[in-house]
Formats: structure tokens, sequence, C-alpha cells
């Protein structure tokens, strides 16, 4: 006998009043400072490259099309809008990610993305926080260095540390066979998984910036006491992350290297290659203006002004009940 689903929806009537809310007052906020809600494709001809990202890969066949992928994130189509002179703009969009499911994970959830043209990380850092903490009613975030938290919270310097130690370190977690597989950035995420970010933004929240240049996706790079370090950060708050974002990276040739590093690296983890995104790189071919953007969670922002443990308690519908 088939069991019956359950049909009822995990989030309270409440919660979602609370989401609705959440939505009107992003919106708000982004009109009173004259940015651009746009929309771009949920579905799209290409995937992302990025060893941690896996997609939904899906059967189209259409307009010539064969295939495509759920987005990850609608950050490519978003900077060829910019590409194409569109100034600041920001969207809310449904994004996928597959084999995401737990206590703060759902493979479909909402992101916020912006993107603000002249403005620097320094500067997007600070409307990060106008949004947040207008919305949490909480303090203004602290800034924290990546090298800093990881010394702190794990006692070594990840700038300096071999790699051979590094695994060593992680035996804590994984057998040394399975280590074996993994690299440098693999073992760095443990570390920052496990032990550094339980501890942040527990009193008030924290940026993290300062990544490793290894760790830098579409950020650009510069120098912090003789090692390289990415214009990236991280917000946390009660051991949360809620965003990831960059001083953007616009030079197309340092894009495509990254790129190929990232297959590289796909391969070597038994991974298909991903395309890369041709439209994406005549975008920066044709030239991304100098910017900053950022990716935010509202179901995790949202977990944290109704005070949820899991995921589910505010989505109408989690995975098991769609």
């Amino acid at each position: 006998m088939t069991e019956s689903p359950v049909w009822q929806p995990t989030a309270s009537r409440d919660t979602l009043k609370s989401r609705a809310q959440q939505l009107a007052y992003v919106r708000g906020f982004f009109c009173e400072r004259g940015v651009l809600e746009v929309e771009t494709p949920v579905l799209g001809r290409h995937g992302v490259t990025d060893l941690n990202l896996d997609g939904i890969s899906a059967d189209v066949q259409a307009g010539g099309v064969q295939g495509g992928w759920l987005q990850t994130s609608p950050e490519y189509p978003m900077k060829r809008l910019l590409a194409a002179g569109s100034g600041c703009i920001y969207q809310v969009a449904r994004v996928f990610r597959n084999g995401e499911r737990g206590r703060r994970h759902n493979p479909e959830f909402s992101m916020l993305e912006w993107y603000r043209v002249g403005m620097d990380d320094q500067g997007l850092m600070a409307e990060v926080a106008d949004l947040v903490c207008g919305w949490l009613g909480c303090d203004r975030p602290d800034q924290v260095n990546y090298r800093q938290a990881v010394i702190e919270s794990a006692g070594f310097d990840p700038m300096e540390i071999s790699d051979a130690d590094l695994r060593r370190f992680c035996e804590q977690w994984l057998e040394r066979e399975q280590l074996e597989n993994l690299s440098r950035n693999d073992c760095l995420d443990l570390v920052m998984s496990f032990m550094v970010e339980p501890t942040l933004g527990l009193e008030r929240p924290v940026f993290i910036t300062g990544y490793p240049a290894s760790q830098a996706a579409l950020a650009r790079l510069s120098q912090d006491q003789g090692h390289p370090v990415a214009h990236r950060f991280e917000l946390y708050i009660n051991g949360l992350e809620l965003c990831n974002g960059y001083w953007e990276l616009t030079d197309p040739e340092e894009q495509r290297q990254r790129f190929e590093a990232d297959n590289q690296q796909r391969r070597m983890a038994g991974k298909p290659e991903m395309a890369l995104d041709s439209a994406f790189m005549a975008a920066l071919e044709a030239g991304l203006p100098d910017c900053s953007g950022v990716a935010l969670g509202l179901d995790r922002l949202l977990m944290l002004k109704v005070g949820a443990k899991s995921i589910e308690e505010v989505l109408a519908f989690p995975i098991e009940r769609a």
C-alpha cells in the first residue's frame, strides 16, 4: 500500500507572514536607494565550474538548445546585464544546488543577490549591514580577518601551515586515506566548518574578510603581509553564514584561467567538467564595470528573524514535501 504524502506545510502561518514582510522590506530597501530589480532565467544553458557547487541538470529541448541547468545563482546573467549598462541591480531568485539537505540547507532556496557599480567590498559590507541589521534589529558587525579567525579558533596560521601538517590536523575528522583525496582548500573548509564557524557572530555579527587567494572564486586579489588574498567577505550571525560577497573580478583572461583551474580540480575529484558559459565570457570581454556583488540567503535571514532552528521551519514545503 502506497503511503499517503504529507500535504501540510512545515512553516507556520506566522512564519509565512514574516517571509512576506521580509520581501516587502527588501524591495523597499532597494527602492529607496535607487537599485533596479531584475529577473533572469532560473533555467540556463550552462552550469558553474565551482568544485563545491553541484547543479541540477534539466532535459531541455527547445529553441535549438539541448540540455540545461537549474541555476545555482543568478550571478552570470546579472553580470551580463551589468555589462550591458543596467547600472546597480538586485534580484530575489529561486536557486538550486544538488545534494544539499540538512538543518541549514534545502536543494531549492531563496537568494537575494545584488550588485553595486562603482562600489568596493568595504562599501558593500556597509550596505549589507544596513539591510541585515535593519531587518533583524541587531548590532552592526565587527570585521575579522580570515587568518586571524583561524589562528584564534584552530591554533595555526592558515597562510603558513604546510599541506602535510594541515592534513594531519584534519585527521581528527577524517581518515588519512580520505584526506589524501582532498585539496588544501578542502582541508581549510573542514577547519572552517568544524572549528571556526561555530564561534562566529555569537556576541554580535561579524564579517570575515581576507580569504586566501585560492578561495577567491570571482573576487579581485591583493597582497596582505606578503600573501595574496581575496577581496571577499562573508557575514556570520550566531555561527550561521548569511552571505558571500566580492569586489568583482573584471579581467576576462584571469577569469578564464580560474574556470579552467576549477575544471582541473573537478577532474581530480572525479566530477564532470563544466563547459564555460560563453555568453558570460563574452560579456566580460565587452567590459564589466567596476562593481561589488553579494549573494544573501533569505531563508537563513528569516531563520534568524523568527528564531528557527531548522530551515524547514521557514519553508512552506521542503524537498520531502514538494
